[in-house]
């Protein structure tokens, strides 16, 4: 049984889909992320309190339905925003004493006191804490709070190395106490490094982020031959995804989520919606690895995903360029010699 149902859930904004209908589960222990703009993050944690109106679907928290039950719903789900208000005034102390009372809480102030590490500024006012401190004390509210499902808004943003820590924890602790966590960020590696299950949602859908857990130190050649049975029985061998390295994992994308790749100092870069992953392959492996599904090597130093481009500009007689049709309008450079074979590929004289 999910702690955290989302079915069918859509938005639309006047005329136009935020995003269409989809479906999430977080079950018991565990933690999932979704990587999307600010604006389908701002819409999401709307719904999730209830504030904003769903356009199509339904939210529930341990099978209590928030259109039908919305106090069991909301004493079962707990948020912890990016801009959460305190009383600049008081100090940490006061708050955790607050926090406990308001919630009727079990735990003791002293020991979040010490998970949180605040315990040298016990008595300190909030105005005087740094905004990572404060960020230390939004995380103890919610656990005073002690929900069923946790949900935090971009949990790891301009926080030092300290809170990073505090919080990775936390997220692991609250997985073995059979909690749920939700992470909603715009950024994909914080995705990828908080939670076990990633997601990306736009105005196409929900999308899942394959992640494997792998020590970086190995190749990913030898990643490949794991999942693969005896290469002399498949001819030929054709891979689905393309890992890149995120901290100490290995991220799979399919092909199709590339938008282009470029290579910097000898070290292959993968854009996918307006980040760039590194790469696990050098261009030319690449080059081979994804010509079937569309790609074109378009400059010595960049291969582009033909499906994604919407322009190809004529600078001068020997400087072209191909404008994307991603977010960013990235335009990507064309040797005069790939025009040529362009051309030939889209047969044009």
């Amino acid at each position: 049984m999910p702690l955290l149902e989302i079915k069918d859930l859509e938005k639309q904004s006047e005329d136009a889909i935020l995003f269409p209908a989809f479906s999430l589960e977080v079950a018991v222990g565990q933690s999932v992320a979704i990587c999307s703009s600010t604006n389908v993050r701002s819409v999401m944690l709307n719904m999730l309190m209830g504030k904003s109106a769903i356009s199509s679907g339904e939210i529930s928290v341990n099978q209590e339905k928030l259109s039908l039950y919305k106090a069991a719903y909301h004493s079962q789900i707990g948020i912890s925003f990016l801009d959460d208000g305190m009383y600049e005034r008081l100090s940490v102390y006061d708050h955790f004493k607050f926090y406990k009372r308001i919630y009727d809480s079990n735990h003791c102030i002293d020991d979040l006191m010490h998970f949180v590490q605040l315990e040298s500024k016990r008595h300190k006012t909030v105005k005087t804490l740094s905004y990572s401190e404060k960020r230390r004390i939004q995380m103890a509210r919610l656990i005073f709070q002690n929900p069923l499902v946790f949900v935090f808004e971009e949990p790891d943003q301009n926080v030092d190395i300290e809170t990073k820590r505090i919080f990775l924890k936390l997220v692991r602790d609250l997985q073995k106490g059979s909690k749920g966590v939700l992470i909603l960020t715009g950024n994909m590696e914080s995705a990828i490094t908080l939670a076990d299950q990633v997601y990306r949602l736009d105005e196409n859908g929900l999308h899942a982020i394959e992640v494997k857990a792998e020590e970086i130190g190995q190749e990913a050649e030898s990643f490949y031959e794991k999942q693969l049975p005896d290469q002399e029985q498949i001819q030929p061998i054709k891979f689905g995804k393309i890992p890149t390295k995120v901290n100490e994992k290995m991220v799979l994308f399919d092909p199709l989520e590339i938008d282009y790749i470029e290579s910097l100092a000898g070290q292959s870069n993968i854009h996918i919606g307006g980040e760039p992953f590194q790469g696990l392959f050098t261009l030319t492996e690449l080059e081979a690895r994804l010509q079937p599904y569309g790609f074109f090597r378009c400059h010595r130093s960049y291969i582009v995903n033909l499906q994604k481009v919407r322009e190809v500009i004529t600078w001068t007689r020997n400087s072209y360029s191909l404008v994307l049709e991603d977010k960013a309008k990235s335009e990507i450079p064309l040797s005069k010699t790939k025009m040529a074979e362009l051309k030939d590929m889209l047969g044009l004289k």
